[in-house]
């Protein structure tokens, strides 16, 4: 008895060692041949460079459509299938302009580095011209509220240099660009503009979506390059600055948009599904290369990899590319909504949309018990990048989902201190991205779904 005893005990870790072993080889080999045979970064390049920027509701949007169709395809899915959805359908409807006429008592012709806010409702024909009253935060705009009728605002409101992580700074920042034209209307004023969201040093203005309350006037609202929000702040600390804004910001109907899902079905419980994803719509400023080009293509890497190395998920894997991500998440609300009706059941869900920098590990909002399991894989996935798993963290997209269903949701954390210098901005090109900083994070996601799909 005491030798079979023993042996027992022998075997135990000794069967532990095999297993983590096998993972290792598995994981492995899926890096081996993304880094040899990956295909994100080409099809990247297709899609920023035969589509560009995509604005749900534009044609951009939906050509990339069919085009994630074709490259699912392409890439070894199962099945694939389109799942329609109704966008909001903004347009930025013409160049927007924002200049210095006036300082002092000195006629001037300044152009500032501008870009309308997403969802924000353009000036009256011709623009307006009004007195800039420059405040650095809401409370400093509540004591001067007397001076905002009849003003354009200027929330100086920059990213705090001492914060290691940059989304931190974008989180509080946020604030300014979502609330602040409804703030600012509160007072009387006829327009914002807005300290980009960014800690970058060029003067590229960042766009992103901005929200009106509907019981007050709905004026412009513009962000400025960091540079010019410099120059403009220490002008009017001087004497009166007078400025001359011109958006163009309007709504079309609501349009039809696509969630498109491709799906790896599984071989011993294929109504159980993991959903992995990033979200196609982009702003119309560059060409959605980081935001979320990158996201889109490392999801697509998945399914290529794991019909390369052989490996058939026990559990079904639903590849998505999210509609309407960037102003109104009505794609993944309504693959929540759809998902809620059916019978097949999510266990896990996973996104990347923070670029396709060096993967450093991931986000999870998940129980405390699932969250040690996950952070047991650590040694597993560390030679590929991922440092930490952090509790906290997810997706807009999977949001929905994740909190219907109380399923784990994680997201993949790339380094992100160079991502909020071309965020929402011109910049993000697809020279902006590197190949193996790409291929690497596909790894990691592959890597954390085979895991997943294993042990869950």
């Amino acid at each position: 008895m005491m030798k079979k005893l023993l042996l027992v005990i022998w075997m135990v870790p000794s069967m532990a060692f095999a297993q983590q072993l096998s993972d290792s080889l598995l994981i492995k080999q899926i890096s081996d041949d993304v880094l040899i045979n990956g295909k994100a970064y080409d099809l990247l390049r297709q899609l920023t460079k035969q589509i560009g920027g995509r604005l749900a509701g534009s044609p951009q949007f939906m050509k990339a459509v069919l085009w994630g169709q074709q490259a699912m395809k392409e890439m070894g899915a199962d099945t694939v299938y389109i799942q329609q959805c109704m966008v909001p359908h903004w347009v930025r409807g013409g160049k927007d302009v924002a200049t210095v006429v006036q300082i002092g008592s000195r006629k001037v012709n300044k152009s500032l580095s501008v870009t309308a806010l997403g969802n924000s409702l353009g000036a009256k024909p011709g623009g307006i011209t009004a007195p800039v009253l420059a405040v650095h935060d809401f409370a400093e705009l509540e004591a001067r509220k007397a001076e905002a009728k009849g003003k354009i605002v200027f929330f100086n409101y920059p990213f705090n240099p001492t914060y290691i992580i940059p989304g931190r700074a974008y989180g509080e920042s946020g604030v300014y660009r979502r609330n602040g034209a409804s703030i600012a209307a509160k007072y009387g004023a006829i327009g914002i503009i807005i300290r980009s969201l960014s800690g970058s040093t060029d003067n590229n203005a960042h766009t992103g979506v901005m929200a009106y309350n509907d019981s007050l006037p709905k004026i412009p609202a513009a962000a400025l390059g960091l540079q010019d929000a410099d120059s403009l702040f220490a002008w009017c600390q001087r004497m009166p600055v007078q400025l001359h804004l011109e958006t163009h910001g309007h709504f079309l109907p609501d349009t039809i948009g696509y969630n498109v899902i491709g799906v790896l079905k599984g071989t011993e419980q294929p109504q159980q599904y993991i959903t992995v994803g990033g979200h196609l719509d982009s702003w119309d400023e560059g060409e959605g290369a980081h935001d979320d080009g990158a996201g889109v293509v490392q999801t697509i890497e998945i399914s290529r990899a794991f019909k390369a190395v052989g490996y058939r998920p026990k559990h079904s894997i639903h590849l998505v590319l999210f509609a309407n991500e960037e102003n109104g998440l009505r794609g993944g609300n309504e693959y929540a909504r759809v998902a809620a009706m059916q019978t097949d059941q999510p266990i896990f869900a996973l996104e990347s949309d923070e670029g396709g920098f060096t993967p450093r590990g991931f986000g999870c909002s998940t129980s405390p018990e699932k969250l040690a399991m996950i952070r047991s894989w650590i040694p597993l996935l560390q030679p590929y990048g991922t440092d930490v798993i952090a509790a906290g963290g997810g997706g807009a997209d999977i949001g929905p989902l994740a909190r219907h269903f109380k399923i784990p949701a994680c997201g993949l954390m790339p380094d992100n201190q160079r991502y909020f210098d071309i965020h929402h901005t011109k910049a993000d090109v697809f020279e902006a991205v590197n190949k193996r900083e790409l291929l690497l994070g596909a790894i990691n996601m592959a890597g954390l779904v085979y895991l997943v799909d294993k042990y869950f």
